[in-house]
Protein backbone atom coordinates (compact mmCIF):
# COMPACT_ATOMS: atom_id res chain seq x y z
CA UNK A 1 0.00 0.00 0.00
CA UNK A 2 1.46 3.76 -1.01
CA UNK A 3 0.83 6.39 0.92
CA UNK A 4 0.82 10.22 0.77
CA UNK A 5 2.77 12.41 3.10
CA UNK A 6 1.34 16.16 2.71
CA UNK A 7 2.77 18.86 4.69
CA UNK A 8 1.79 22.70 4.36
CA UNK A 9 1.74 26.13 6.10
CA UNK A 10 -1.58 27.53 6.33
CA UNK A 11 -2.82 30.80 7.33
CA UNK A 12 -5.57 30.08 10.32
CA UNK A 13 -6.87 26.35 11.11
CA UNK A 14 -10.37 28.19 11.62
CA UNK A 15 -10.18 28.96 8.25
CA UNK A 16 -8.48 25.87 6.73
CA UNK A 17 -10.41 22.99 8.30
CA UNK A 18 -13.77 23.73 7.31
CA UNK A 19 -12.39 24.06 3.03
CA UNK A 20 -10.35 20.85 4.13
CA UNK A 21 -12.99 18.70 5.66
CA UNK A 22 -15.79 20.24 2.60
CA UNK A 23 -12.89 18.88 0.13
CA UNK A 24 -13.31 15.13 1.58
CA UNK A 25 -15.65 14.16 -1.40
CA UNK A 26 -12.90 15.19 -3.75
CA UNK A 27 -9.83 13.34 -2.60
CA UNK A 28 -12.06 10.33 -1.68
CA UNK A 29 -12.78 10.06 -5.49
CA UNK A 30 -8.88 10.72 -6.00
CA UNK A 31 -8.40 7.10 -3.89
CA UNK A 32 -6.97 9.19 -1.37
CA UNK A 33 -8.25 8.08 2.83
CA UNK A 34 -7.17 10.37 5.65
CA UNK A 35 -5.23 8.33 8.15
CA UNK A 36 -3.70 11.15 10.21
CA UNK A 37 -3.91 15.25 10.80
CA UNK A 38 -1.30 16.65 12.65
CA UNK A 39 -0.97 20.07 13.69
CA UNK A 40 2.38 21.22 14.94
CA UNK A 41 1.79 22.00 18.77
CA UNK A 42 4.79 24.97 18.54
CA UNK A 43 3.15 26.42 14.87
CA UNK A 44 -0.32 25.74 14.91
CA UNK A 45 -0.05 26.93 11.14
CA UNK A 46 2.02 23.87 9.95
CA UNK A 47 -0.21 21.08 9.11
CA UNK A 48 0.72 17.59 8.48
CA UNK A 49 -1.66 15.05 6.75
CA UNK A 50 -1.19 11.38 5.46
CA UNK A 51 -3.22 9.50 3.44
CA UNK A 52 -3.66 5.72 2.17
CA UNK A 53 -3.62 6.02 -1.57
CA UNK A 54 -5.45 3.31 -3.73
CA UNK A 55 -4.07 4.17 -7.00
CA UNK A 56 -0.60 6.68 -7.65
CA UNK A 57 -1.86 7.64 -10.70
CA UNK A 58 -5.16 9.08 -9.63
CA UNK A 59 -3.95 10.54 -6.69
CA UNK A 60 -1.41 12.55 -8.43
CA UNK A 61 -4.08 13.71 -11.30
CA UNK A 62 -5.97 15.16 -8.21
CA UNK A 63 -2.91 16.76 -7.08
CA UNK A 64 -2.17 18.32 -10.24
CA UNK A 65 -5.96 19.72 -10.76
CA UNK A 66 -7.11 23.10 -10.25
CA UNK A 67 -9.59 21.47 -8.09
CA UNK A 68 -6.69 21.32 -5.22
CA UNK A 69 -5.31 24.70 -6.21
CA UNK A 70 -8.38 26.81 -5.38
CA UNK A 71 -9.55 24.82 -2.36
CA UNK A 72 -5.76 25.38 -1.16
CA UNK A 73 -6.44 29.20 -2.09
CA UNK A 74 -9.77 29.06 -0.53
CA UNK A 75 -7.77 27.24 2.93
CA UNK A 76 -5.50 30.05 3.05
CA UNK A 77 -2.37 27.65 2.48
CA UNK A 78 0.76 29.13 2.41
CA UNK A 79 3.60 28.80 0.13
CA UNK A 80 4.11 25.73 -1.71
CA UNK A 81 2.94 22.49 -0.07
CA UNK A 82 5.76 19.65 0.72
CA UNK A 83 4.40 16.20 -1.23
CA UNK A 84 5.61 12.97 -1.14
CA UNK A 85 4.82 9.25 -1.81
CA UNK A 86 5.96 6.74 0.80
CA UNK A 87 5.29 3.12 0.50
CA UNK A 88 5.99 0.96 4.21
CA UNK A 89 8.97 -0.35 4.44
CA UNK A 90 9.89 -3.23 5.59
CA UNK A 91 10.36 -4.43 8.98
CA UNK A 92 13.59 -5.27 10.38
CA UNK A 93 13.72 -9.41 11.66
CA UNK A 94 14.55 -9.65 15.57
CA UNK A 95 18.04 -11.11 15.93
Amino acid sequence: MAYLLFEHEIEDFNRWKPVYDGHEPARKKAGLKEVLLLQGSENPRFVVLLFEVEEINKAREFLASDDIRDAMKRAGVVGKPVINFLDKAPMRKAA
